[in-house]
């Protein structure tokens, strides 16, 4: 019964900890938010496994924070613990989401990436793309086999693999004077 009771509360936090109207500054220290922004996932379906250290969004999955969005239709956000002298709501901290099925990143500066998986690592701000992903920015693109984006240096990493080489389409600009 006391198990039961426990889960039952932290359940309830983590539905509070996502729900669109929750505080920004609970969820910083709840989620030990390195770059201070929250972040709301809102889905169909939400399965919580604390002994797996992992939360699992289903179903029309929309992620968003102050600078991205993303939307799939699975996300599973990993984390892990903080140091014993945290307190209890500042002991948990996301290391990485991992969205897998028509994952599309938009970036508030511009900016999009479509793949069929991404792993968006959280302290580093690093994204990863498989699966057919491409990095649009206007009308210029790129695509691969693998992309990695580096979120806090605004700057990307496109790999070919084999036959499937690296394409970059670059159009030209037109100068106003």
């Amino acid at each position: 019964m006391m198990t039961l009771f426990r889960f039952s509360l932290f359940l309830s936090f983590w539905i509070l900890l996502f729900a669109p109207g929750a505080s920004g500054q609970t969820l910083k220290k709840a989620l030990g938010d390195s770059q201070g922004q929250p972040i709301v996932i809102k889905s169909d379906s939400l399965e919580f496994d604390h002994q797996r250290k992992m939360v699992t969004f289903s179903g029309n999955v929309d992620a968003k924070r102050e600078d991205w969005t993303i939307l799939c239709q699975k996300m599973v956000v990993y984390y892990g613990e903080k140091t014993k002298e945290s307190t209890q709501k500042e002991s948990m901290k996301i290391e990485k989401i991992v969205a897998k099925g028509g994952v599309k990143i938009t970036r508030q500066s511009g900016g999009l990436a479509t793949a069929e998986e991404a792993t968006y690592y959280w302290d580093e701000e690093r994204v990863v793309l498989t699966g057919k992903p491409v990095v649009q920015q206007g009308d210029d693109f790129v695509e691969g086999n693998v992309v990695t984006l580096l979120l806090k240096e605004n700057k990307s990493l496109v790999e070919g693999s084999g036959d499937a080489r690296v394409r970059a389409v670059i159009s030209p600009r037109s100068e106003k004077r």
